[in-house]
């Protein structure tokens, strides 16, 4: 694995500067997108925007911050490629709630004073190359990578089911709580279920791991796809359960989603279980979208889950002040 990794990032590095035919549409958030538009919002309204570190292939990872209040929540979105339609969704909260807030206007009857307490970062996208990767393919890169990534791909041309990261490691499987308990997954950089060979071993995770620790969340949200579920338990301590149930009930109560258990079968590897477990705060996972299989849920449907979630930012953030921040 660790080969492979070099391999590709150094193959991926002499050719980065070549041009890239995109099949991206107007509409879709590809990651060079998603850039300009947090440099034009950070720009209107003031926002402090930062680089979190670079992806395993060169891409910056960034965050961006709506409110003055010295305490934090989070909310992350496409640690997983073909899941991009969470960077849909909190793109537009950055939008909606940054116009809201500098105007000091009530938004969807939630006043944004609360930003004036609690703070609300944004990381719109984890895995930037896994996006691209899933977006737009490898055509673009040299034959010798093509193979490399095909292969990985158990020999499909067609990448709209890729999960990883530019290396192949599943990013969500990278977090210590429960890591060494995943089994039956790949055992070798793949599109999907490879953890890889340590916990935060990915750029990726280490560079959402440092920001966590600096920025320390009293709370957090994982968008993801699909299902129209919310996960937020791995073994919250007794003390914590109603506190961290009754967000996910509020949340379930706005969306629509269901409140989902892990089976007991179930392993962590997961961002939220990780802060679960570390700060014994409350943290979920939301997956947006019907169920869609191996692929990323179309954009037709951005309308319906922004409807569902667009005021989870602020209540995530009320929730915080109010019965976590003490």
């Amino acid at each position: 694995m660790k080969k492979i990794s070099v391999i590709l990032i150094v193959l991926y590095m002499v050719f980065i500067n070549q041009p890239i035919c995109s099949r991206a549409t107007i509409d879709m958030f590809t990651y060079e997108i998603m850039k300009d538009h947090l440099v034009m919002l950070s720009d209107k309204h003031d926002l402090e925007m930062k680089s979190l570190g670079q992806s395993e292939l060169g891409r910056e990872i960034f965050a961006i911050k709506i409110g003055k209040g010295k305490k934090n929540v989070l909310i992350t979105g496409s640690h997983h490629g073909r899941e991009w339609l969470t960077t849909h969704i909190i793109m537009e909260m950055i939008k909606e709630y940054a116009s809201a807030y500098n105007k000091k206007y009530s938004l969807y009857g939630h006043s944004l004073n609360i930003l004036d307490h609690v703070s609300i970062w944004f990381v719109p996208m984890v895995n930037p190359d896994g996006v691209t990767i899933q977006q737009k393919g490898v055509e673009h890169l040299p034959l010798v990578l093509q193979e490399v990534y095909v292969d990985m791909n158990n020999g499909e041309s067609n990448f709209k089911r890729w999960k990883a990261n530019g290396v192949g490691v599943d990013l969500n499987r990278q977090y210590p709580a429960g890591w060494e308990e995943i089994q039956g997954d790949s055992t070798y950089a793949s599109y999907s279920h490879y953890k890889g060979e340590k916990p935060f071993g990915s750029s990726e995770t280490k560079s959402l791991l440092t920001f966590t620790e600096e920025i320390k969340p009293l709370a957090s949200i994982a968008y993801h796809t699909s299902g129209r579920e919310i996960f937020w338990y791995y073994y919250n301590q007794v003390e914590n359960l109603y506190r961290d149930y009754q967000l996910a009930e509020m949340v379930s109560d706005v969306t629509g989603y269901k409140i989902s258990y892990p089976s007991s079968d179930a392993v962590g590897g997961g961002y939220t279980d990780w802060f679960i477990q570390c700060y014994q705060k409350p943290a979920m996972t939301i997956e947006l979208s019907y169920l869609v299989e191996e692929t990323n849920p179309p954009l037709s449907i951005f309308d319906e889950e922004w409807n569902r979630n667009k005021t989870i930012g602020l209540i995530l953030a009320e929730y915080a002040k109010k019965h976590v921040d003490n």
